[in-house]
């Protein structure tokens, strides 16, 4: 009897993990296969270079979350574990009302005290809802429950008569949302502003770029990657095995395999077919349940030198325009370089209804959307690049009533107890949240193979 077979559909950061920590947790050799639509594997961890002077930048996932001041954190253990350096990250500017300001004191010197009050009554209130611990455990299904019944974030924030107040908050939390106020939930949106908070966790990238992460992990797999290999239906086989049918560059394939796990981004898993209708409702039940897209878009700019250090050294500053913007100096990633970077995250709404808009306007609207401070004429850039990643993350990941993690992973356990999904929507809609998935996945294969 040979090996027992795996198929991961997905050759993004969940799907990597997976293969990953199943090598690491199996308690005998495993034959696993990982299938890419994409001619490359990494998904939204892309950092590819300007082709003026081949510097770096981030153009998906841009950072990582490090929870290790509370106890060993899983992903930066992994990041360690295969070598790789890390730069920590950093910024408590906000530019607004083309005003500098970080905190309730600063709102309070700048736009008086009525502002500066409303901001440190919703500080204090978000700390005493959410502890650092708390935060810290909150993929736990039974985190959700200190907040009581679910309601939405702008529930949060109708106690706000100041406008200017609610404004800058939103414009705090924006770019990590990806989405509006309405669309989320208290505890998401109060998450989401607490990440701020250097007290709850902080931010790294990694040396050379976040694309090394990827790399790094395809190289120490056993599992065999196929490229170029569309999966375009899972069905079963009548003798307990699941079929993988993809469509490749010569013609359809397929694979029988004891277990499956569909690690896609939640917009993309409308893409799969399912040869049992009992298996098709129940994954149609599941992307319904997971179904919140949020959208960013991203506008990186290559400058000949980063004329904006003479005000910022921070790794990123947040900026008042497009309902709340991270501005990053993709350039600080790399202190060496003699040329400059920025790049725009733009969120939600904005980044929904600029992304039918051509690159050229684009970089345009990014440009003038600068203070005076930071502003710079079109002619002062060298290259630019943008990248559209529309439903590429949830705006509720697990949902508005979370589920046992069992059941997140597993949308039919009695009828297809063999197929398994992972992703970052199940959690928190970040690489730290993909890992804990995928590794979950990852040790219940491996507890059932042993």
């Amino acid at each position: 009897m040979g090996a027992t077979s795996v198929g991961i559909v997905g050759g993004g950061p969940g799907g990597l993990f997976c293969a990953y920590q199943l090598q690491k947790w199996a308690a005998r050799p495993l034959s696993i296969a990982l299938f890419e639509a994409a001619p490359r594997v990494g998904g939204k961890i892309l950092t590819p270079c300007f082709s003026t002077g081949s510097v770096r930048y981030e153009a998906g996932a841009a950072e990582f979350y490090d929870y290790s001041q509370f106890e060993p954190d899983p992903l930066r253990e992994l990041v360690r574990e295969l070598g790789l350096s890390v730069r920590p990250m950093g910024g408590a500017a906000v530019l607004f009302n083309g005003r500098l300001v970080a905190n309730a004191d600063d709102m309070r010197r700048e736009f008086g005290a009525g502002v500066g009050n409303e901001v440190r009554d919703f500080d204090r209130r978000a700390k005493d809802a959410i502890s650092p611990q708390e935060f810290f455990h909150a993929d736990d299904p039974e985190g959700a429950a200190s907040l009581g019944p679910t309601r939405r974030f702008s529930s949060a924030l109708e106690r706000f008569r100041e406008p200017l107040s609610r404004r800058f908050i939103e414009t705090l939390v924006h770019s990590d949302l990806a989405t509006e106020p309405e669309r989320t939930s208290v505890r998401y949106g109060l998450h989401n502003y607490l990440m701020n908070d250097p007290a709850y966790m902080g931010l790294y990238s990694i040396d050379g770029g976040n694309e090394r992460l990827p790399r790094e992990l395809a190289a120490r797999l056993a599992a065999k990657i196929h490229l170029q290999r569309r999966a375009t239906r899972v069905e079963s086989t009548g003798t307990g095995r699941l079929r993988v049918r993809r469509q490749s560059p010569d013609g359809e394939e397929a694979s029988e395999l004891d277990y499956v796990v569909i690690a896609l981004p939640h917009n993309q898993l409308r893409t799969l077919s399912y040869g049992d209708p009992r298996l098709a409702a129940a994954m149609r039940e599941h992307e319904a349940t997971y179904d919140h897209p949020a959208h960013y878009l991203r506008i990186t700019l290559l400058f000949e030198r980063p004329y904006w250090r003479r005000l910022f050294r921070d790794s990123f500053w947040m900026l008042d325009c497009f309902g709340g913007c991270c501005l990053y100096d993709e350039s600080s990633r790399e202190p060496e370089s003699r040329q400059g970077v920025l790049g725009w995250l733009i969120a939600g709404e904005a980044a929904q209804q600029m992304s039918g808009h051509d690159d050229r306007s684009l970089v345009e609207q990014a440009l003038a959307a600068l203070p005076e401070c930071l502003r710079a004429p079109p002619s002062a850039v060298l290259e630019a690049r943008v990248h559209r990643w529309l439903g590429a993350v949830s705006a509720l990941p697990a949902g508005w009533a979370p589920r046992s993690h069992d059941r997140r992973h597993q949308p039919d356990p009695r009828g297809h107890p063999q197929l398994f999904v992972v992703g970052d929507y199940l959690f928190d809609s970040t690489l730290n949240g993909v890992f804990d998935s995928a590794d979950f996945v990852a040790r219940w294969i491996a507890a059932l193979t042993a």
